[in-house]
Parts: C-alpha cells; sequence; structure tokens
C-alpha cells in the first residue's frame, strides 16, 4: 500500500493577486473548505496517511489548518457551529503531517526533490491542490489500483483543446487500452504544432522513489526550471510510465475561470 502523498505548494499564486499577497493560495476556499483540504481529503481517501508538504514563506496557515485551533473551538463547543469543524477534524486525527521548506521557486520538479526528506525510500503519491479532481471514486483511489497492476510510475491525463497543450506536460505512446497508455514521450509545454498529442498531465502522480536520483541528474527545462516531466522521459523510455485516463471531473482551480466553475459546480451539488 501507498502510504504517502506529497503536496508541493510552495507557489506564489500570482495569478490571484492580491488576494494571495498575504495568504496561501491553496488556502483559497471552494464553498467552505479551501483547496488544500479537498486534496487530502482524496489522500486519505486512496488510504495515503501520510501527508508530507513541502511549502515556502507565507504558507503558516495550511500548517495552522491542520492543528487544532484551541481559542475557537472552546467558543463553539456545544454550539450547531461545531458540527462544521468535523471533516476537518476527521482529516487532523486520521493523517500524519510532516513540512519542510522550498527556498527557491525552481520548478514543480524540485519541490518533489525537496521532498525526499519527508518521502524516503517508498512509492508515493503526488496532489497538486490547484487540480481540484471529483468523481464517484477519488482520482488518486483510481491511480492507486493502476499502480497495484503495473508496479510503476503512474501519471493521470486528460483531453485537452490543441490551442491550450503548451500550459501543460503532454505525453504519447502504445495504447494498452482505451484508458492506458505505456508512455513513450513526454514534453513539457509544447507549442501547439510541436505537442505529441493533446493528451495532459494533470496535478496525479503517483512516482517511484528512484525518481530522486534521476531528478538530481536532470538538467534545467522549460522556464529554466526543473521539470518532473523531464525526470520522467527518462522513465519512460525504460517503459516505467503509465498514463491514465481518470474516471472524474478536473477544475483548474490555478486560473480565475477554473475556480468559479469548480465553485459553482459544488454549489450546484448543494440544491
Amino acid at each position: 500500500m501507498i502510504k504517502k502523498c506529497l503536496f508541493p505548494v510552495a507557489g506564489y499564486g500570482t495569478r490571484f493577486l492580491p488576494a494571495t499577497k498575504a495568504q496561501p493560495k491553496e488556502m483559497l476556499p471552494v464553498l467552505t473548505k479551501p483547496l488544500i483540504q479537498y486534496g487530502v481529503q482524496e489522500a486519505a481517501e486512496a488510504g495515503m496517511m501520510d501527508i508530507a508538504m513541502v511549502t515556502g514563506r507565507n504558507k503558516r496557515a495550511i500548517e495552522d489548518h491542520f492543528d487544532t485551533t484551541y481559542e475557537l473551538e472552546d467558543q463553539i463547543r456545544g454550539s450547531s457551529k461545531e458540527k462544521r469543524l468535523e471533516r476537518i477534524r476527521g482529516l487532523i486525527n486520521k493523517c500524519r503531517y510532516s513540512y519542510t521548506r522550498q527556498v527557491e521557486m525552481r520548478g514543480l520538479g524540485d519541490a518533489i526533490l525537496t521532498g525526499e526528506v519527508l518521502i524516503g525510500n517508498n512509492p508515493f503519491g503526488v496532489i497538486l491542490a490547484d487540480d481540484l479532481c471529483t468523481g464517484d471514486e477519488g482520482i488518486m483511489s483510481q491511480m492507486v489500483k493502476v499502480y497495484e497492476k503495473y508496479q510503476c510510475c503512474i501519471v493521470a491525463v486528460e483531453e485537452v483543446p490543441h490551442d491550450e497543450v503548451s500550459k501543460y506536460g503532454i505525453i504519447s505512446g502504445d495504447a494498452i487500452d482505451k484508458n492506458h497508455t505505456r508512455v513513450e514521450t513526454m514534453v513539457e509545454k509544447p507549442a501547439p504544432e510541436q505537442a505529441p498529442s493533446n493528451l495532459a498531465i494533470i496535478g496525479r502522480y503517483i512516482l517511484t522513489p528512484d525518481i530522486f536520483d534521476i531528478l538530481r541528474e536532470t538538467p534545467p527545462g522549460a522556464n529554466g526550471e526543473l521539470q518532473v516531466t523531464d525526470a520522467l522521459q527518462t522513465q519512460a523510455s525504460a517503459g516505467k510510465v503509465i498514463a491514465y485516463r481518470f474516471q472524474g471531473k478536473r477544475f483548474d482551480c490555478g486560473s480565475i475561470d477554473g475556480f468559479v466553475e469548480a465553485t459553482n459546480y459544488f454549489y450546484k451539488l448543494l440544491k
């Protein structure tokens, strides 16, 4: 069983300025829950109870969210408002949390490498809280089943419009069936005319621990950053990466349009 899940949460969230000037973008709420809580809940449902977070400056609110707030809880104890804390209390009690800091923002690959001290020599999940996913079964729970079958790195993918491929890591390879592809090529943020397909990697991964040594040997890529896509290409060349078309819906909450779409979607579910 995969027990650990890594959350890279050190980014600045510049697309949401000034809202993110003094608060983490991962704490922006969709209805009454912050984005990071949706992600941790998904990890816990997949059996990943060891939550490892790579944070940065001005991210203290994330640590505080997954901790007891004695003054608040004392004030609302016994009232109807106390029920509003039941779910976060459950996550606090169920999971174990550890944190380390990414001193310099040098890309997702660098954030994952920074998390090695928390992960150790174990396969692990990676969730990007910007991508809010929902479905009958959690995306990470689905991916665990894929990992159990193939015993290699798993990336979640979905089709995107061709004019948007430059926003994503794009894969191509040998289709095993309609939902699984053995990856041969991975390109980070290609121009539309250079993209090998329109299958885009979204913010869900299961990685094997050898990724850390590969990342150490991987030179900076797109935008001068250490890209996990480039490191995964090394494993894909050895047939050790499976792309999985997940069952469910994803919202790009790193964009204003996606954030509003997610808010409206979850609000309608309440009615």
